[in-house]
């Protein structure tokens, strides 16, 4: 079953997404001139419509499963760090105190795991996990795509290809360029 997150977020960007539930072939081909109604050219563009539609949906569908493994991860942080704040000592309260306000409140602690909620846990668990492997993978990507830039760049500036700069300029014309114009500055006397 969905959780509530995934339901709403698939009701909102998803549902009715498709081209064909909004406009069909009929109504697309009455929007073109009447002399270019029957070109083929129309159904074909339509079908690629279609296809680029259906894979902007799809695409939206993987989003929404990141998400809410996303937002699972977020919860069980935001529940550990909640326990440490629970767990941590007062300061100015003895822990009699503390165990006194517990036992008034009705946070005694949770209850040990059973055979059926052991595994949903095991689940999540491994939902995180995978979550948390495929954004060290991506940053891994990330990482690797910047060092072979700079590799390239490094390679480039050791064989004395320059980049053009803003300018459209070389760069040898652009620092003579700038170095007259400094001569030319400290040049004039001081007024």
């Amino acid at each position: 079953m969905p959780s509530t997150e995934a339901k709403l977020l698939s009701d909102f960007l998803v549902a009715p997404a498709s081209l064909g539930d909004f406009m069909t072939l009929r109504q697309f081909t009455d929007v073109f001139p009447k002399g270019h109604r029957s070109n083929p050219a129309v159904k074909a563009l339509y079908r690629e419509l279609y296809t680029l539609r259906e894979r902007d949906i799809e695409a939206v569908r993987q989003d929404i499963a990141l998400e809410v493994r996303r937002s699972k991860q977020l919860r069980r942080h935001y529940a550990r760090e909640r326990r440490q704040v629970d767990e941590a000592n007062v300061a100015g309260l003895d822990p009699v105190a503390l165990q006194t306000e517990e036992e008034l409140s009705g946070a005694h602690g949770r209850k040990p795991h059973t055979l059926q909620t052991v595994h949903a846990s095991i689940e999540e668990a491994c939902e995180a996990l995978e979550a948390q492997i495929a954004d060290m993978e991506l940053g891994n990507r990330t990482a690797l795509l910047e060092v072979e830039d700079t590799i390239s760049a490094l390679s480039d500036l050791r064989k004395g290809n320059f980049p053009q700069t803003a300018s459209g300029e070389d760069i040898g014309e652009e620092v003579l360029a700038t170095l007259k114009r400094l001569d030319a500055v400290c040049a004039e006397p001081a007024g």
